[in-house]
C-alpha cells in the first residue's frame, strides 16, 4: 500500500526540511494518481482473476467425520469430500436418485425368513429381507494424504509413529510425503461398520440398526470390547492422555453387510424399506480408507493439533479440504486424484431456457477453489456480497428491503439497486419444518385425554403464524397445515389440504379461526379465561429454548402476546444447547421450538417424527414431543413402504387429519429460501437434497474482476484535501519558523 510512504513522506515536510512546494504539489499528484484501483480487497492480489469461487459460513462444523456429521454447516463441507454410492440429480424435479459412487442403481432382491428368493412383486408380508447389491465405480481414487504414503519397499511410512515422531509434526502439510490407492468395496463395507462404533457415537446407529442385519449386534460387541480397550489404553498411558484406542473394524465380521469381491458389496436389510436408498446418497454411507482411520489414531495426533478425521477429511470426491480455520478460513481445493464426471445432459422443465443446459457433457468441477470465509454478523457480509468479494449471498432480515420488493400479490422481485448490479434472485420453498411442541408427557399439556387435546386446540389458534412470519422472515414462508412441506409426496394445496382446526376456507384461502372460538376450547379444556376451573389459579406454560442473546428478545416477547390472547402466561426458561437437548431427551419440558430439514424427500422422513417408537423420552428417536397414538402408528407402518400412488395419498391424509386434531404440534411455517447471486456465475440451482452442488457451478472470474475494479474505485478527492491541507499546513508552519530564526538571530546580533 502507498499510503504508509505517503504520511511518512509528510511527516519529512513538517520535520523542517527545505521541501519546495512546488516539488511536494507534483509528488502529491504523482502518489495519488498512481495508487492502487482496489484499496479495500479482503483477497491477497495473487488471486484477482483466479478460478476461485468465494462463499461465507457463519457457524463453525463441529465435525467432518462423515460417521458423525449431520448438520447443515457440516454437510456443507463434506459433501464436496466424499462420495456415497447414490447423489441427486442437480437439475431434475421432483428429485431423483442417480448413481455417483456405484457404477449403477442398487439390484435389489427380496428374501422369505428361509433365505428363499421372492418375486419383485412379492407381498410386503411375505418379505423378510432385502437385499441391496452395490457396484462401485472402478477407478475412483482416495485424495493424495500422508495415510497412504509408503516407501521404496511398499512398506506404510507414517502409520506406525511412536509419539515423540508424532510430535514432529503440526499440520498435514508437514508431512513429507503422500499417497493414493484406489477405491474399494471394502471401504463402503468398513464405513457403515464405523457406524457402530461407541465412540463415534453415529446419530444415524438407533435408526438404521433397526433394518441392516447385524449392526445392532455390532455395536454391542464394539460397546464390550472398546470399553475393555479403553482400560488398557489408560493403565499404560494415564487417563489424562488425550489419545484413544484404535480398533480394526475389519476383524468385525457384521451379518448384514459383506463384500463379494473388489467392486460389489451386499446390504440385507430387514423386511421392506424403500426409503433406504435415499440413505445410500448420504455422507454415512460413503468410503472410509482404514489407513486414514488408523493414520489418526495414533497416539498424539490429538494432542493440541486437530489430527483427526473431525477436522481433516480423507475422501475420493471432487473437492479436498486443505486449509481449516474454522474461526476465520476454509478452503477447498480440486482433488487432483479425482475420477471425474459430467455435467448432466438433461434437467427440469425451463432448465434449458435459462441457462442450466449450457455446460451439458463437459467434465466437471469447473472451479479450481473454493475459499469459505467465516462471517458472523450480517451486515459485513452483505457489504462484501455488495462489492463483489462474494459470489452469492442470503438475504437477512435487516437487508431484506434493500434486496427485494413484495408486490401486492406477494410476488418478490429484485430492487432497482440490485438489477443494476446484474444480481439475480433465486426463491423456492425449503422442504423444512419448523414447529412448537407440547411435550406428551407433561400432564397439563400432553396425553390422549378431551382436555388436553381442547387446550393444545386453542393454543394452535391462538399463535399467529402468519404474523410471525411477516415480522420476523419479511414474509419468507408459508404457514404449515401439517408435517409436510410442498415438494413432499402427500402434501395437499389448496382447501383440501387445510388445517380445519385452526383455519375455515373463505373466499378461496384459509383464514385463521376466530379467538372466541380458541376461548371456547380452552373453557372446554378447564381453563375458562386462562384460569383453573377448579382452583381459580392462572395457568402458566413454559417453554424452554435456547439463548441466542439480545437479538431473541423480540422473539419470545411475540411468543408471550400470543399466549396473552387467551390469558396464559407464558413463562421462557432460557437455556445452552446441551442442557436443552437433555431436557427433551429425558422428557422434562412441557412446550420447545425445533425444526427439521428433509434427509430425502419421502414423506416418511417427516411423518415419524411423530411415529411412537421413535419417542425420544423413550426411544431415543427423532419423536421429540413423545406423540404417541395407536391409530397413527398403525397407519405409519403401513405407510412407510409403500410406493408412491392413490392408496399411499389416502393414507397419509388420513394420518394429517387425526394429527391436525390431536396437535401434537403447533403447526409452524415452512420456510422460503431467497438467494442472490451474481450474473459471474453459472449453473446455480438451489436445492435441499443435494448439497454436492459446487462441482457444478462455473464462474467468468474476468467479468468477476472488472465489476469488482468498478464498483470498488477509491474515492480520491477527500484524500486529495486532507493532504493539501497538510501541504498548506507545512508551509504555514515552515515560514513561522524562519520567521523565529530571523527573530533570534537580529536578537543575538
Amino acid at each position: 500500500m502507498l499510503i504508509p510512504s505517503i504520511l511518512r513522506w509528510f511527516a519529512t515536510c513538517l520535520s523542517g526540511h527545505r521541501v519546495p512546494a512546488g516539488l511536494c504539489l507534483a509528488l502529491l499528484g504523482l502518489l495519488v494518481g498512481g495508487c492502487d484501483s482496489v484499496w479495500n480487497d479482503p483477497y491477497p492480489a495473487a488471486e484477482r482473476g483466479a478460478n476461485i469461487l468465494y462463499s461465507s459460513f457463519v457457524d463453525r462444523p463441529k465435525t467432518l467425520d462423515p460417521a458423525r456429521a449431520y448438520a447443515e454447516d457440516e454437510w456443507a463441507f463434506i459433501q464436496q469430500i466424499y462420495v456415497p454410492p447414490l447423489q441427486y440429480h442437480y437439475l431434475k424435479r421432483p428429485y431423483e436418485l442417480v448413481p455417483h459412487g456405484a457404477a449403477q442403481m442398487p439390484q435389489v432382491r427380496y428374501f422369505d425368513e428361509r433365505g428363499k428368493p421372492l418375486p419383485d412383486d412379492a407381498a410386503q408380508k411375505d418379505i423378510a429381507w432385502s437385499e441391496y447389491e452395490i457396484h462401485v465405480r472402478p477407478g475412483m481414487r482416495f485424495q493424495p494424504h500422508p495415510a497412504f504414503a509408503v516407501d521404496a519397499g511398499g512398506r506404510s511410512r507414517y502409520l506406525t509413529l511412536d509419539a515423540g515422531a508424532v510430535g514432529r509434526y503440526r499440520t498435514l502439510a508437514d508431512f513429507e510425503a503422500t499417497g493414493t490407492r484406489e477405491v474399494t468395496a471394502e471401504d463402503y463395507v468398513y464405513q457403515i461398520r464405523r457406524l457402530a462404533h461407541p465412540r463415534l457415537t453415529s446419530p444415524i446407529f438407533g435408526h438404521i440398526a433397526h433394518y441392516i442385519e447385524g449392526l445392532d449386534a455390532l455395536g454391542k460387541r464394539l460397546a464390550t470390547d472398546y470399553a475393555k480397550a479403553v482400560a488398557d489404553y489408560q493403565a499404560t498411558h494415564g487417563k489424562a492422555d488425550p489419545g484413544y484406542p484404535w480398533i480394526d473394524l475389519r476383524d468385525y465380521p457384521l451379518a448384514g453387510v459383506t463384500v463379494v469381491d473388489r467392486y460389489t458389496y451386499r446390504i440385507r436389510v430387514r423386511g421392506v424399506y424403500p426409503q433406504f436408498v435415499y440413505w445410500l446418497a448420504m455422507p454415512f454411507f460413503a468410503p472410509m480408507a482404514v489407513e486414514a482411520e488408523q493414520f489418526y489414531a495414533q497416539r498424539g495426533m490429538n494432542n493440541g493439533r486437530n489430527l483427526t478425521l473431525d477436522w481433516y477429511p480423507v475422501g475420493s470426491g471432487p473437492y479436498m479440504l486443505t486449509v481449516n480455520n474454522p474461526n476465520a478460513r476454509m478452503v477447498l481445493e480440486r482433488n487432483p486424484n479425482f475420477a471425474g464426471e459430467t455435467y448432466p445432459a438433461e434437467g427440469a422443465p425451463g432448465d434449458e431456457a435459462r441457462g442450466l443446459l449450457a455446460d451439458a457433457g463437459k467434465p466437471i468441477p469447473f472451479i479450481e477453489r473454493v475459499v469459505f470465509s467465516r462471517e458472523k454478523e450480517s451486515i459485513p457480509l452483505w457489504n462484501k456480497f455488495l462489492q463483489g468479494y462474494y459470489d452469492r449471498s442470503g438475504i437477512a432480515s435487516d437487508t431484506f428491503d434493500q434486496a427485494v420488493s413484495v408486490g401486492f400479490e406477494g410476488q418478490a422481485s429484485l430492487t432497482d439497486e440490485m438489477k443494476a448490479k446484474g444480481i439475480a434472485l433465486q426463491t423456492s420453498v425449503a422442504t423444512s419444518t419448523f414447529y412448537l411442541a407440547f411435550n406428551f408427557l407433561d400432564p397439563v399439556v400432553g396425553g390422549e385425554s378431551d382436555a388436553a387435546r381442547h387446550l393444545r386446540q386453542a393454543l394452535s389458534i391462538a399463535v399467529d403464524w402468519e404474523e410471525y412470519i411477516a415480522i420476523f422472515a419479511n414474509g419468507r414462508g408459508i404457514a404449515g397445515m401439517g408435517p409436510l412441506p410442498p415438494g413432499i409426496f402427500g402434501f395437499v394445496e389448496g382447501e383440501a389440504g387445510v388445517n380445519r382446526t385452526v383455519y375455515d376456507w373463505v373466499d378461496g384461502k384459509p383464514r385463521r379461526k376466530s379467538l372466541d372460538e380458541a376461548r371456547h376450547l380452552l373453557a372446554q379444556a378447564g381453563f375458562p379465561n386462562g384460569r383453573d376451573a377448579k382452583s381459580g389459579a392462572p395457568l402458566v406454560l413454559y417453554l424452554d429454548t435456547v439463548s441466542r442473546g439480545p437479538e431473541s428478545k423480540s422473539v419470545l416477547d411475540w411468543y408471550r402476546r400470543q399466549f396473552a390472547k387467551l390469558d396464559i402466561q407464558l413463562e421462557v426458561r432460557l437455556t445452552d444447547w446441551n442442557r436443552f437437548q437433555e431436557k427433551i431427551r429425558q422428557g422434562r419440558t412441557q412446550l420447545f421450538f425445533l425444526g427439521w430439514n428433509a434427509d430425502y424427500p419421502d414423506p416418511e422422513n417427516f411423518m415419524f417424527l411423530l411415529y411412537g417408537p421413535q419417542a425420544r423420552a423413550q426411544g431415543g428417536g427423532e419423536n421429540a414431543a413423545n406423540y404417541r397414538n395407536a391409530t397413527y402408528d398403525a397407519m405409519f407402518q403401513r405407510m412407510q413402504a409403500m410406493p408412491n400412488g392413490p392408496e399411499r395419498q389416502a393414507i397419509i391424509t388420513d394420518m394429517v387429519h387425526l394429527l391436525q386434531a390431536d396437535a401434537p404440534w403447533i403447526w409452524g411455517f415452512h420456510p422460503k429460501d431467497y438467494s442472490l447471486v451474481h450474473d459471474w456465475v453459472f449453473n446455480l440451482k438451489p436445492s435441499k437434497m443435494g448439497q454436492n452442488g459446487l462441482k457444478y457451478l462455473r464462474i467468468d472470474a474476468e467479468r468477476r474482476e472488472a465489476q469488482r475494479s468498478q464498483w470498488n474505485q477509491p474515492v480520491r478527492w477527500p484524500l486529495v484535501v486532507l493532504l493539501l491541507a497538510l501541504v498548506f499546513s507545512a508551509g504555514l508552519a515552515r515560514r513561522a519558523w524562519r520567521r523565529r530564526d530571523l527573530r533570534l538571530g537580529r536578537a543575538g546580533t
